[in-house]
C-alpha cells in the first residue's frame, strides 16, 4: 500500500500532538528536577534531566516527520499542570501518567499508518517500544524495595 492512502491530515494531527506532549515533557521533566531535595537528589535529578533531553529529542523527530510530510510544526505546548505535589513519589506518579498519554499517542500514529507506511509505521512502533520501556522503568522506581509485584496496571495495548 503507498503512502498516498494514509489519512495525511489525521496523521499530521497525531503528530503534532505528539510533538506539543513531548515539549511539554521537556519542561515537566526540568521543573520536577529542580524540586527534588533530600540524600538521593543527585541520581534523581540526573534520571530527570535525562528524561528531559530524551523528550526533547522526542519533540524534535516528531517535529521532523510534520516538515517530512510538508507541514508546518504546531509551536503549541501540551498541557502543564503544577500540582505542587514534590515528593519523588508524587513526580514519579505524574510522569507515569504522562509517559501513558504519550503512549497513547504514539499507539494513534501507529493504527493510522500501518499498512499504509513503512516509514511512519515503524517510527510509531519505535517509539512505542521506547515509551513502554519509559513506563516499565517508572513503574520500577515506584515499587517498594524488594517489591515485584507492579505498582500498578500495564498499559492497555
Amino acid at each position: 500500500m503507498s503512502a498516498v492512502q494514509m489519512d495525511r491530515a489525521a496523521v499530521l494531527t497525531v503528530l503534532n500532538r505528539i510533538l506539543e506532549v513531548e515539549l511539554a515533557g521537556v519542561v515537566r521533566y526540568t521543573h520536577y528536577s529542580l524540586m527534588v531535595f533530600g540524600h538521593n537528589r543527585i541520581p534523581i535529578v540526573s534520571w530527570l534531566r535525562a528524561q528531559s533531553n530524551e523528550a526533547l529529542l522526542h519533540a524534535q523527530e516528531a517535529g521532523e516527520m510534520i516538515t517530512l510530510l510538508g507541514e508546518h510544526p504546531s509551536l503549541a505546548i501540551g498541557p502543564l499542570l503544577e500540582t505542587h505535589m514534590h515528593d519523588v513519589h508524587d513526580i514519579l506518579v505524574e510522569s507515569l501518567d504522562a509517559e501513558r498519554q504519550g503512549l497513547e499517542l504514539y499507539k494513534q500514529l501507529l493504527e493510522l499508518t500501518r499498512d499504509k507506511s513503512v516509514f511512519m509505521e515503524e517510527y510509531a512502533r519505535r517509539m512505542i517500544y521506547q515509551e513502554e520501556m519509559h513506563c516499565g522503568e517508572v513503574d520500577k522506581m515506584l515499587r517498594a524495595p524488594g517489591e515485584v509485584k507492579q505498582f500498578s496496571e500495564p498499559p492497555m495495548s
